[in-house]
């Protein structure tokens, strides 16, 4: 392990000698999927996304939704949203950004076979182009989530001939409106941008190139930071926290996240869903209940993370402060296992990503729920790998996050709703459906947090996914580095950004 490490070390050393001084080195803690904005899922990818593509609209600091691409927005009426761009801006390929852009984008989300962004903007009835810095966007019906879809990669607009002419190996050489034009990715290694001369923003860019560097092991992400290899981590894992605190050459940034972590149970995607676990509520009850979430969050992220059972964090609008944490209750545990009429021990495969923070979370659920009646074989795969496992069903249980959106429906919709895209547990409740449905549909975020109120007690009862805790943002960067906003995000933004002296 120490000689892989150093090689990792000496590896970073090196790019980091080759490059010129406005070079930006971002360290990444996972590989990324794909860069095509309509078939991408990763965290890490979105990172990326954020130098690469602008959007119709991102967020602040305080979740307020502000402009990029467009410039104004108004509802026409509760169905019809019309959206004012940007003009003078160009794509990468110096096609211009317009009117039709914007709809060829919209549609291919809607169209493109495997796209993960249909069901987030699924409710888009038609697309008129008004004049070409006007979109009128008609709705199925009103709703209070759909502008936030468009802060994310559904917003993203992309070079409409280049998109066209690809189709999905769009991801080989993506080309988008952003500050970074794409140069290179070399997988499980880097990604390398250039800057586009002709940003429309371009007063506020300061580097001539970004490389994201794909450092899996924080051992690693940590000696190139306090090395000076790398100039911010996107990722700081808690018990790395003190080091970088106490490093004055280095500055360590904590944030509040929208993103939950939890373990998406497969219920009917098939074989490996044909276990007690899968079949059986009350075993998958009895699971969650041998889990101490305190002292999981303790051991592992020296208390900086919070326990949590739903899909927000509670800063969020929509976060549910009557649904408590279990407390851990072994006995009652035991008591639903002999409910379901189980054979002892039960044998389940949970699946975790070869991370060590995400291993080590499941060694602590793998120990307490033995107690309860369980024998958990841990299952570790490459992360890109165990997400193309999971939509096949190649699961029984499996340890994932989610990065969280600015309204609850990014957090929910697509991963709760039957067919829906980030199903992988292929998890189909009516009663469920037809809330998300209802919710998605009004405006009102006070009926709206209703709808989810009557949801999180069904939920809790089936246990499609079992949330474990609010992860918080944690970002290590050279004390030089000026100019970092800490989004709740967790999006690297490089409007801004620059390496003082």
């Amino acid at each position: 392990m120490r000689r892989i490490l150093w090689t990792a070390f000496v590896l970073a050393i090196t790019l980091h000698q080759s490059a010129s001084a406005q070079t930006l080195r971002i360290a990444l803690r996972q590989e990324l999927d794909t860069l095509d904005p309509t078939l991408a899922t990763t965290y890490v990818g979105r990172i990326v996304f954020a130098g690469l593509c602008d959007k119709l609209f991102d967020i602040d600091e305080k979740l307020n939704i502000v402009p990029q691409l467009a410039t104004e927005f108004e509802w026409a009426d509760p169905k019809t949203l019309v959206l004012h761009l940007r003009q003078g801006v160009t794509f990468q390929d110096g096609e211009v950004m317009d009117a039709e852009a914007v709809k060829a984008s919209l549609t291919r989300d809607l169209t493109l076979p495997g796209s993960y962004r249909k069901n987030e903007i699924s409710l888009i009835d038609h697309i008129d182009i008004v004049d070409p810095a006007t979109v009128r966007i008609g709705l199925k019906a009103a709703s209070g989530a759909f502008l936030a879809q468009l802060t994310d990669r559904a917003g993203m607009i992309l070079a409409p001939k280049v998109a066209a002419e690809e189709g999905k190996d769009f991801t080989q050489h993506p080309v988008c409106s952003g500050p970074f034009k794409f140069a290179e990715r070399v997988p499980q290694d880097h990604v390398t941008l250039e800057r586009f001369p002709g940003y429309w923003d371009a007063k506020d860019i300061h580097f001539d190139r970004v490389v994201y560097q794909i450092l899996v092991d924080s051992s690693v992400r940590l000696a190139n930071l306090k090395a000076g290899t790398i100039d911010l981590s996107e990722n700081i894992v808690p018990t790395d926290a003190a080091a970088v605190k106490a490093d004055p050459k280095l500055r360590l940034v904590t944030s509040d996240s929208l993103g939950y972590f939890g373990i998406t149970n497969n219920l009917d995607n098939g074989p490996q869903a044909k276990n007690p676990y899968g079949q059986n509520a009350l075993v998958r009850q009895a699971f969650d209940l041998a889990i101490d979430r305190q002292a999981l969050v303790n051991v592992v992220y020296n208390g900086m993370f919070t326990p949590n059972v739903q899909a927000v964090p509670s800063s969020s609008p929509f976060y549910d402060a009557a649904l408590k944490v279990p407390a851990r209750d072994v006995a009652k545990a035991k008591a639903l296992l002999k409910q379901a009429g189980v054979t002892l021990p039960v044998k389940l495969e949970l699946l975790a990503f070869t991370n060590p923070e995400v291993l080590q979370t499941a060694e602590v659920i793998q120990s307490m729920a033995s107690e309860a009646g369980f024998e958990v074989h841990i299952q570790s795969m490459e992360f890109a790998s165990s997400l193309a496992a999971a939509p096949r069903g190649a699961f029984q249980a499996y340890l994932i996050g989610w990065s969280g959106r600015v309204d609850i429906d990014g957090s929910t919709y697509s991963f709760l709703h039957s067919g829906a895209a980030n199903n992988d547990g292929h998890y189909a409740n009516a009663a469920v459906d037809k809330l998300l449905d209802e919710a998605r549909g009004m405006t009102d975020v006070t009926k709206r947090k209703e709808l989810y109120a009557q949801m999180w007690p069904l939920l809790r009862q089936d246990l499609p996914l079992t949330y474990l805790y609010t992860p918080a943002n944690i970002v290590g960067m050279s004390a030089k580095l000026t100019g970092f906003r800490p989004v709740p995000d967790g999006m690297i933004r490089l409007q801004g950004l620059a390496i003082g002296k």
